[in-house]
């Protein structure tokens, strides 16, 4: 028990924080006279509750510190329980468990993908919590990325540890300061979003929701159409700008709004992030204007739009770009495992790790050439340790065979191959629609069977928690004391 005491200690401050807001969902309701505010304020006293009881029964469980091993089960813990409360104000308004569970899980792993349809008339209150629910995952993940991962030493992730995550010990006292302004860019950007898409031409309740998954890159609409239903391409061009913002490095970004903009640049994943999203986003204009005869203006916004949503796995659609023909669903295909920067709020394998890999494969082509000589792995100006290259190798491996299990594991529930591996991509990588008539950017996840909803959900959660946060729990050596 004292193991957990500490990880009980946290989950319940998170509880209470999730109980107020839970909140404004039920403000927004109860003034536009909608009587589901009742589904909101029940959850929030039942979440609030049990977070209250939590924090008090374990007292002063924090005063020194977590270490390790209660990192790794905190982590875990708070993404798998976050959600299952988050899906109770779904319940309430009629929603089966197993869909409210997925819509939850989705929302807080900002990956997107969603069982509801018939958005435009859904109770506001409930579209709002779709949306603030992937507002607070993405900070979240902007938390866990900076804080945490760095000290568990995950996926190559200790290269970018720095000072406040180098001790377990003081974890959360040492990382207070940088947390404050994280939230702060967080939330400035999310109100010039707002701002910007209000001054678009969207209604004020659009824009509001549509900025919170927008920063989050999580993707959650209000309605059927995506960003489809927009008509102004000057709402899709701010989309594309904070998009962008949202899956840099927050560090970064913090550092460029105080005044250093150019370590932005400086940063070769953002180098190479922007680079890709160009080329890309390049050649399927000069696609669509060849194959579709697209209106150059329209081609460069459409295939800008949908090629950096796949990549950052925002997952909003303008227009069913699966209907472009089988290049554009390969190319849609491959997007899905990329992802954005480490450090943001963006899903996939991230391009720090996709640099380290090229970067080995080079060095291992020339110790071929002469095996005598000494070459090393670089990242930017930093040597790449034997260490953290093996890491980088092993998160690849585990993350592609993860991919593959699960299409096979979906592929026993008779679905067909394109929506087996789309939604198994989709999923780990936290993208958002898969690829195909069911689950592509046109349709949604609701004719899955529940236990492949299930499935779908346990992988969003494994691939948010970077994989092996969860699987380090089922090695026996990790519980021996």
């Amino acid at each position: 028990m004292v193991l957990f005491r500490p990880v009980l200690s946290v989950l319940g401050y998170l509880y209470v924080t999730l109980a107020l807001a839970m909140l404004v969902p039920a403000l927004v309701d109860v003034s536009l006279r909608n009587a589901d505010w009742q589904a909101f304020v029940f959850s929030a006293m039942v979440t609030g509750l049990v977070g209250m009881l939590l924090s008090v029964a374990m007292g002063d469980a924090l005063r020194d510190g977590i270490t390790t091993r209660q990192a790794f089960i905190l982590t875990s813990l708070a993404w798998i329980t976050l959600p299952a409360l988050g899906a109770l104000p779904f319940m309430g308004l009629g929603i089966a468990y197993v869909d409210a569970f997925f819509e939850s899980v989705s929302g807080f792993t900002t990956t997107g993908s969603t069982v509801l349809s018939g958005l435009d008339n859904l109770p506001p209150g409930l579209l709002v919590w779709r949306s603030l629910m992937q507002w607070m995952g993405g900070i979240g993940i902007v938390v866990m990325a900076i804080v945490l991962l760095p000290f568990l030493r995950i996926g190559g992730m200790q290269l970018f540890q720095t000072e406040s995550s180098a001790d377990g010990e003081r974890i959360f006292s040492r990382s207070a300061e940088q947390i404050q302004y994280i939230g702060l860019t967080y939330l400035g950007i999310t109100v010039l979003c707002i701002f910007a898409y209000w001054a678009s031409g969207m209604s004020i309740f659009d824009a509001f929701n549509h900025a919170l998954t927008t920063v989050a890159t999580g993707g959650y609409s209000t309605h059927d159409k995506s960003f489809g239903f927009f008509t102004n391409p000057v709402s899709g061009w701010i989309a594309i700008v904070f998009m962008v913002l949202g899956s840099l490095p927050f560090v970064l970004v913090v550092q460029a709004a105080r005044g250093q903009p150019w370590r932005l640049w400086r940063d070769p994943q953002v180098r190479s992030f922007l680079w890709l999203i160009a080329l890309v986003s390049l050649a399927l204009t000069i696609y669509l204007g060849v194959s579709l005869q697209e209106p150059f203006s329209q081609a460069l916004l459409k295939a800008t739009f949908n090629v950096i949503s796949v990549i950052t796995g925002t997952g909003y659609a303008m227009g069913d770009y699966t209907q472009w023909g089988a290049p554009v669903i390969g190319l849609a295909l491959l997007l899905k495992f990329v992802g954005g920067c480490t450090g943001s709020t963006t899903g996939g394998i991230k391009i720090f790790r996709f640099l380290v890999f090229f970067g080995t494969v080079k060095a291992h082509l020339r110790r071929m050439v002469r095996p005598n000589r000494v070459i090393s792995v670089s990242y930017g100006a930093a040597r790449l340790t034997p260490e953290l290259t093996f890491s980088v190798l092993a998160f690849l491996v585990v993350y592609l065979g993860t991919v593959g299990i699960l299409t096979l594991v979906l592929s026993t529930f008779h679905l067909d191959l394109v929506t087996a591996v789309s939604a198994a991509a989709t999923s780990v990588g936290n993208v958002g629609p898969g690829l195909g008539p069911v689950i592509g950017p046109a349709g949604s996840f609701a004719p899955l069977p529940d236990a492949v909803k299930w499935i779908l959900s346990a992988a969003m959660l494994l691939g948010r928690l970077e994989l092996f946060t969860v699987l380090v729990l089922l090695d026996p050596d990790f519980w021996r004391k």
